[in-house]
């Protein structure tokens, strides 16, 4: 596979905005959570290893993500803003009454597989799930 490193590189770094912008706009979240895995995600999502047709989210065909560390979940949705799934403005209802961007994934947000929060609990989903 020949990756185009220039253009992962300018991906992580808008990943790495909207993971900022929207957990100080929220006031709270975890930023770190999210940072330290960003181009690990920003890699698998965006050179072609990641399979999946994101007009079409539900086709079996698709590879499926699961956060089994939910507290970066502002990772998760920036990765789908990136993605040209979710705006810079949705991304500011981080964390608000109301929004499907909660604090830990739940599947209030479409492109989230399962609800994740305490750690490690995406093994037992994934095999679940196989």
């Amino acid at each position: 596979m020949d990756f185009d490193t220039k253009r992962l590189e300018k991906l992580a770094a808008l990943i790495r905005y909207y993971i900022l912008t929207s957990t100080t706009e929220a006031g709270s979240g975890h930023p770190t959570s999210s940072l330290s895995a960003t181009d690990l995600m920003a890699g698998l999502l965006f050179s072609g290893i990641f399979k999946s047709d994101v007009d079409n989210i539900n086709h079996p065909n698709n590879d499926r993500l699961i956060f089994s560390k939910g507290h970066a979940s502002p990772l998760l949705y920036a990765l789908w803003a990136a993605a040209g799934k979710l705006t810079e403005r949705e991304l500011m209802n981080l964390r608000k009454f109301g929004s499907p961007l909660e604090g830990h994934p739940t599947v209030a947000f479409p492109y989230c597989e399962a609800a994740t929060g305490s750690l490690g609990q995406g093994l037992s989903i994934g095999l679940g799930m196989a």
